[in-house]
């Protein structure tokens, strides 16, 4: 993106993501990362309910539809829910390195407004990596994969210990998770966002 802060430009010695072999393969539907989640959970009912799947390399699509709970102005999205749709399918990507990540800077641009019942479709993909930082980059098109772009945004994702959510988060929900049996699960729900 043009414009992008110095914050979001990877250093010269930052390196190339590679996919971890254990990664969900390429159209993959990834599921949602945490239930309760308001951008992939189907716990939350007016959450975004996002639906991401593996691309090659280190990519994912997703996609999204706008319903009347996430208006801003009568009859289009909140930029806020569109800011929220892009951090969820970057955070996606920490899933095909096997990182659990944070969002450290989010930097979007809205394009185009984008209407109720619009179905924005949504390509993320991780640009390099120096140390713990994973930069990212993402674009959402309305109506299909060529359709007009209507939000772009550029990420910095930081690699942190599973710790972190654990000293941060509260109690009922972190000792939720750690129970659950399934393990794919139990590494999921502490894979994005601070």
């Amino acid at each position: 993106m043009s414009g992008t802060s110095a914050a979001l430009r990877p250093p010269a010695d930052a390196v190339a993501p590679v996919r971890h072999p254990d990664a969900p393969a390429p159209g993959e539907l990834l599921g949602a990362h945490y239930e309760y989640c308001f951008g992939c959970g189907e716990g939350q009912p007016h959450g975004l309910h996002l639906q991401a799947r593996a691309g090659e390399g280190v990519s994912v699509t997703a996609e999204f539809t706008v319903k009347p709970a996430h208006q801003g102005a009568p009859g289009l999205a909140h930029g806020g829910v569109l800011a929220t749709a892009l951090d969820e399918t970057l955070g996606s990507l920490n899933w095909l390195l096997r990182t659990i990540a944070v969002t450290g800077r989010l930097e979007t641009d809205f394009v185009r407004p984008v209407p109720v019942d619009t179905v924005l479709h949504l390509d993320a993909r991780i640009t390099a990596v120096h140390g713990r930082k994973i930069y990212s980059t993402a674009t959402g098109r309305i109506g299909g994969p060529e359709g007009p772009v209507a939000v772009r945004a550029d990420a910095l994702f930081i690699e942190v210990k599973v710790d972190h959510f654990i000293e941060n988060g509260r109690p009922a929900e972190i000792q939720a998770a750690m129970a659950d049996p399934d393990q794919v699960k139990r590494a999921r729900a502490f894979e994005v966002n601070p």
